[in-house]
């Protein structure tokens, strides 16, 4: 006759954490604390349905389980047992998570059917219960707690954390592209409040090159890694961190560079989780231009419908997305760009009209197309510094973003009298301040790719060792898109 085994509990993080640990079906050797070591058979990937896993426990025993199902959207994972040293015969069993409604927490409900030999029926009924279930759950706990370590009170202190190879691009000596050399690191063990990250993917914006050329060097001393973000997954966590355990998939954007490597460790405050339909490769490309577009438009230019905006580079990173978010917001859009083959991609990405220029004449055109513009955004810097305050219509705004041909010469308040005209220079860390902050300019980022806002765009990859030709594409003004380094 078959017993049936029901234990339910709610842990106390989102369903979607919950969910990673579980349908990795051989994940269970490093929360379980009853599991010895585990492995797929066949090299099958451990969330195939039909894969085997085969596992040793802490007391000797053998158990050869096979993953039945796996249902990603109710959140359901049902195993059996083919084989066991263990006597439990038959046994099936199910993994049900649902969120809870009065917080952001798990519900867990895990249950079996089995049949034992005649007079074990009570002692392996308890063992299920107990040594499986109910320590899973506290196991489970821990693990999401402390970052993995499943060491039993007593058992002596932690084991010392040691850093980790790490491969990286450093620049020694201000100047161009052939100064970014690749050589061998060292990745810190995370301190109080750190995640370390093995980095598959790693973002290269135009403040790299600002970096790398010395423009900024309170914020790159030599030698330095330049790179202010990446995606990847992390490896440890340090003491303190909640909300982040290892193998979660996350991107992260800071206002450190450092971001040229392969493993990373940063504070737990720069990191968020990413969804599963965001890839590595556009976590990396999109998140600091991503959160540039959101709060450019939404806290500085408080784009509204019948707006007029310039936007300069519109084919480019930050522009091909600034275009397409405008547009859905309802503003009209002019950009410029530097050449035909750009211009019918910023065409095709929502701009009403289009301004080819490489020496940065464009204000007559915007004041006959659209009588003036509301908003410039403006990457260019001081080669565009008079042809932007002619091209603002009254009242206009003009937000100095970057400084692509040069630094942007002091500007004399009075120039902006004429049109009672007004100039902001932002820095976009300022509005992500707090982990908060950044997780809802990331959700919003997340959520207008998701609804087709913000269409896949043209993503370069480099190797990390070729971090030269990527500067090289960029400053050539050869790229649409975005660019990446591959690690």
């Amino acid at each position: 006759m078959l017993q049936r085994i029901v234990r339910s509990t709610v842990i106390d993080a989102p369903i979607d954490r919950v969910w990673q640990v579980i349908r990795d079906f051989n994940s269970h050797d490093q929360w379980h604390a009853v599991v010895e070591k585990s492995r797929i058979e066949a090299n099958e990937r451990s969330d195939q349905v039909g894969c085997v896993r085969s596992f040793t426990l802490k007391d000797g025993n053998r158990i050869r389980e096979q993953l039945l199902s796996l249902d990603d959207r109710e959140h359901v994972s049902r195993y059996a047992i083919v084989e066991a040293t263990v006597a439990l015969q038959r046994y099936v069993a199910t993994v049900t998570l649902k969120p809870v409604t009065d917080g952001n927490r798990t519900f867990w409900h895990w249950e079996s059917t089995f049949a034992t030999p005649p007079g074990q029926e009570r002692e392996l009924g308890q063992m299920v219960a107990r040594d499986v279930y109910e320590a899973g759950f506290e196991n489970l706990r821990r693990h999401l707690r402390q970052g993995g370590d499943l060491r039993a009170p007593g058992s002596g202190p932690m084991p010392t954390a040691l850093p980790m190879p790490s491969q990286r691009v450093v620049v020694k000596r201000y100047g161009g592209s052939e100064q970014l050399v690749a050589e061998d690191g060292e990745a810190a063990a995370p301190g109080e409040g750190e995640v370390r990250i093995r980095q598959r993917a790693i973002g290269v914006n135009y403040l790299d090159i600002y970096l790398r050329r010395g423009w900024i060097p309170p914020m790159l001393p030599l030698p330095g890694v330049p790179g202010m973000e990446a995606a990847g997954s992390v490896l440890d966590v340090g003491p303190g961190v909640g909300g982040l355990m290892p193998g979660d998939r996350v991107a992260y954007l800071g206002p450190q560079p450092g971001a040229y490597c392969s493993v990373r460790t940063v504070p737990a405050s720069w990191v968020v989780r990413l969804p599963p339909a965001v890839e590595d490769d556009a976590a990396a490309a999109f998140l600091l231009k991503g959160v540039t577009a959101d709060y450019l438009l939404r806290d500085i230019g408080r784009v509204r419908a019948g707006m007029r905006l310039l936007v300069h580079a519109a084919a480019g990173g930050v522009g091909s997305l600034l275009v397409p978010w405008a547009r859905r917001l309802g503003a009209r859009v002019i950009g410029t760009v530097s050449s035909e083959d750009k211009a019918r991609i910023a065409r095709d990405l929502g701009c009403e009209q289009i301004v080819v220029t490489r020496d940065y004449r464009f204000a007559d055109a915007v004041q006959r197309a659209f009588g003036g513009a509301d908003l410039v955004i403006d990457g260019l810097g001081d080669a565009a510094r008079d042809e932007n305050i002619a091209a603002l219509a009254r009242c206009g705004h003009w937000v100095s973003l970057g400084q692509a041909t040069g630094a942007l010469a002091p500007i004399d308040p009075d120039v902006l009298l004429h049109k009672s005209l007004t100039f902001s220079r932002p820095v976009v860390f300022d509005y992500i301040a707090t982990p908060g902050m950044l997780a809802e300019r990331a959700d919003r980022l997340w959520a207008a790719l998701a609804d087709g806002t913000l269409k896949p765009l043209p993503i370069e990859r480099h190797a990390l060792a070729s971090a030269h030709d990527a500067h090289e594409r960029l400053e050539s003004r050869r790229t649409t898109g975005s660019v990446i380094l591959v690690a």
